[in-house]
């Protein structure tokens, strides 16, 4: 076992989630992490940012990873940037927590999850919801934590939402096909990724369907079904960038269902709630604890990263690859490429 007590840490990119979220909660941990610089395309866009955080501004993203003090790096890159940007880092001895999705292509994922294992490193993919309070308790109800009772009987099926209306920014990164742009890679990878975490590992795409916007060039919406074929069970999932907002879960159960009304994106200072509604006792709204999925997450890295734990970290490298082989099987269904 190797152990660092504090990770320096640089943060690869100026994106809207570092900054609102993400370099905060590292903030907010100082016993683990130690903020050492900020890397953007410009170096005043990096300066600003430093001089809130007391680290180095980096003009460039190359150059950041010169730096031999640095044990790790949070990429929020576009999803077309993280294949390159990820290969660097790894190659420079590097921790990686990047932003989701990982990679654009299984093949992409599959040489990131190698060089990690060849140096043995960290690699996580930041989808932030798995580490609420929320998705546990979301798991104990519906009777999939060990021990658990669920209170909606067996599980039939699942449906995973999450949608939203259009970006006012024409040049989002969401919409340019050339940075990894499309609804899938977004929402979509989100509703994906419940639904492994809900169905099993074992989980197949058995239809798909995605819907090009013919301006952008890039998938707008989408929606398919995935199945475990060892159980029949289903989660039928449906994503897009126009849509009325929605994000969440529904399990309709042999005796009853349980409704999530914001398991993707909870603030820190809200309280989820969950609907549950059974025969025998009608609707019920359950409020679940406020919760920092981000802190919580990072809290995930930093044992990842400075306590060798193998077996995690093992873990970490086998979600990748089930969540880009998922993402590939469903474009592939659906006909777009």
């Amino acid at each position: 076992m190797t152990y660092k007590k504090v990770l320096n840490i640089g943060i690869l990119g100026a994106a809207n989630i570092a900054q609102r979220s993400i370099l905060p909660a590292l903030a907010s941990l100082p016993d683990q992490f130690q903020i050492v610089g900020v890397a953007s395309r410009s170096l005043g866009g990096a300066e600003q940012i430093a001089a809130q955080y007391d680290c180095t501004p980096y003009g460039n993203y190359a150059s950041i990873l010169q730096d031999e003090s640095l044990d790790a790096v949070y990429i929020p890159l576009p999803n077309g940037l993280h294949y390159e940007w990820v290969m660097k880092a790894l190659r420079a001895g590097k921790h990686v927590l990047c932003e989701k999705s990982l990679g654009c292509t299984q093949i992409e994922v599959a040489e990131m999850v190698d060089l990690a294992r060849q140096h043995n490193l960290a690699l996580i993919e930041n989808f932030q919801f798995r580490f609420h309070r929320q998705l546990q308790e979301l798991r104990r109800l519906v009777g999939l934590e060990e021990g658990a009772e669920s209170r909606i009987g067996d599980i039939r099926t699942i449906r995973c939402s999450f949608g939203f209306p259009p970006f006012p920014d024409q040049d989002n990164i969401r919409y340019q096909k050339n940075l990894g742009g499309g609804a899938l890679l977004d929402a979509g990878a989100y509703t994906i990724k419940v639904a492994t975490l809900l169905l099993g590992k074992n989980v197949e795409v058995s239809t798909a369907s995605l819907i090009e916007d013919t301006t952008f060039e890039v998938d707008i919406h989408g929606s398919g079904c995935l199945i475990n074929p060892d159980t029949g069970i289903t989660a039928h999932i449906a994503f897009g960038f126009d849509h009325y907002y929605q994000c969440g879960v529904e399990i309709w159960g042999s005796n009853g269902r349980l409704r999530t009304n914001r398991l993707f994106t909870a603030k820190a200072d809200m309280n989820p709630i969950f609907e549950i509604e059974t025969a025998g006792h009608g609707l019920e709204r359950y409020s679940v604890a406020k919760d920092d999925h981000f802190v919580n997450m990072l809290r995930h890295f930093y044992t990842l990263c400075a306590i060798d734990q193998g077996p995690k970290r093992t873990e970490e490298y086998t979600q990748n690859l089930i969540q880009s082989a998922l993402l590939d099987s469903f474009r592939q269904l659906a006909n777009y490429t």
